[in-house]
């Protein structure tokens, strides 16, 4: 489990890709370091295995599963990656529940910088349309955020200076693909629904008026 607040970025320093699997190695700066074997680590939201390590990097194998349903089967050797060490009991909850178990991805449509803050517009498929609500939470390649403007199959997350220069969303551009993880209460929510009204409430008919009248929020 995750919360979303990104602690590092690395540097995908290799990947080698075998047999519809993959290993990758992330280097990582000081301050992101004593890694444990078997510990879990979110790269970019999804939740990897260490199974090597250094004293500044580590390295994770990637299955099939997993590379059809995120962004890696695209990553290249030098990209940066966000890394976020999974959640213990000692540690502050900010953000929100993250499993780091990706729904699908993403792609940049648009990034508009304004005073202050640089608006990211994303394009999806229609079947997490459902789950992306207005001022609901949804992760972006990891990193927990507040999105709006959820129409057409897409969303809009407004980036304030601390996060883009913390993430790896300062190198990103138009047209790139970004993992997303939609809410998981949200998706609770909605499977609660369609059993409770008998499997008739599909995700698309299913809206916060919708949910509001049956007294779910």
């Amino acid at each position: 489990m995750f919360t979303g607040i990104i602690e590092a970025a690395g540097t995908v320093a290799k990947i080698a890709f075998q047999d519809d699997k993959a290993r990758m190695r992330v280097d990582t700066n000081p301050q992101f370091s004593g890694f444990e074997m078997g510990e879990s680590i979110a790269v970019n939201g999804v939740c990897l295995t260490a199974v090597d390590m250094g004293e500044h990097w580590f390295a994770v194998d990637m299955t099939t599963e997993t590379l059809d349903r995120t962004s890696f089967k695209q990553v290249k050797e030098g990209s940066r990656v966000n890394l976020e060490r999974a959640l213990t009991p000692s540690k502050k909850m900010s953000g929100h529940f993250v499993t780091g178990h990706i729904d699908n991805v993403a792609k940049v449509v648009s990034i508009d910088e304004k005073p202050g803050e640089v608006l990211f517009r994303f394009e999806h498929p229609p079947e997490l349309a459902p789950y992306l609500i207005e001022k609901g939470s949804a992760a972006v390649d990891g990193i927990s955020l507040t999105v709006f403007d959820c129409r057409d199959n897409r969303f809009t997350v407004s980036i304030i200076p601390f996060t883009l220069e913390h993430t790896n969303l300062k190198n990103r551009k138009t047209g790139d693909v970004v993992n997303i993880e939609c809410d998981m209460i949200g998706k609770y929510v909605i499977r609660a629904c369609e059993t409770v009204f008998g499997g008739s409430a599909k995700g698309a008919e299913i809206s916060p008026e919708f949910l509001k009248e049956h007294g779910f929020l």
